[in-house]
């Protein structure tokens, strides 16, 4: 259910909530949701406030179709040469070459960065992660998918030359019953002042 906005929720709580979603229902909802949130992610620092970013929602059914059909061609590449710790990993997560949530999902964005602009890639990903903070606060479910042909899956969505695609980002509403990955606490991966050297909350 999409939040109604009547009760304010942290930024703490939305990223402590959101979670990866690979199982979509295909229930639709408006348009200007998404667009809601995409405004919140252009608002992202940038290098040089270029704000390399550009976002393509894909709605059509035929178009994302075929976007399924040319990663799952790329996964079953990747797949078929994945070995050791990685190839057990993914079968005990159950993950496999099938990308059905590509079709599932009523909505897919597209995000890509400009090649030339100084931090772009940087720059992007922080835009992408404003998007799923947006995203959840509407009480839209995410995954960020990066098809391991990635070049294809623009040229499919006729990429300029000078753009790049980084990532798809299938949503919708969850029909995904499992629970958030567990996070490291945060003395883990924060030390204090030199790497290595234990953090103090007291400062």
């Amino acid at each position: 259910m999409i939040l109604d906005g009547s009760t304010p929720i942290s930024v703490g709580d939305l990223a402590r909530r959101r979670k990866t979603v690979r199982k979509f229902s295909s229930e639709s909802f408006d348009l200007s949701l998404i667009v809601e949130c995409i405004d919140v992610a252009k608002e992202a620092p940038s290098g040089k406030n270029a704000q390399p970013w550009h976002f393509v929602i894909v709605s059509d059914s035929g178009l994302k179709k075929r976007i399924r059909e040319v990663c799952e061609d790329g996964e079953k590449r990747f797949y078929s040469h994945v070995r050791g710790e990685l190839a057990e990993w993914l079968r005990i997560k159950g993950l496999s070459w099938e990308k059905p949530f590509l079709t599932d999902a009523p909505y897919i964005i597209a995000v890509f960065s400009h090649k030339k602009s100084p931090f772009s890639r940087e720059s992007v990903w922080l835009a992408v992660g404003y998007l799923l903070l947006a995203l959840e606060e509407r009480g839209i479910a995410s995954l960020t998918y990066t098809p391991p042909n990635r070049d294809e899956v623009a040229e499919l969505l006729e990429c300029p030359a000078e753009y790049r695609l980084e990532v798809l980002i299938p949503l919708g509403f969850s029909e995904d019953d499992k629970p958030k990955e567990p996070r490291r606490s945060v003395e883990e991966i924060t030390s204090m002042n030199y790497f290595g050297v234990k953090l103090s909350r007291e400062g």
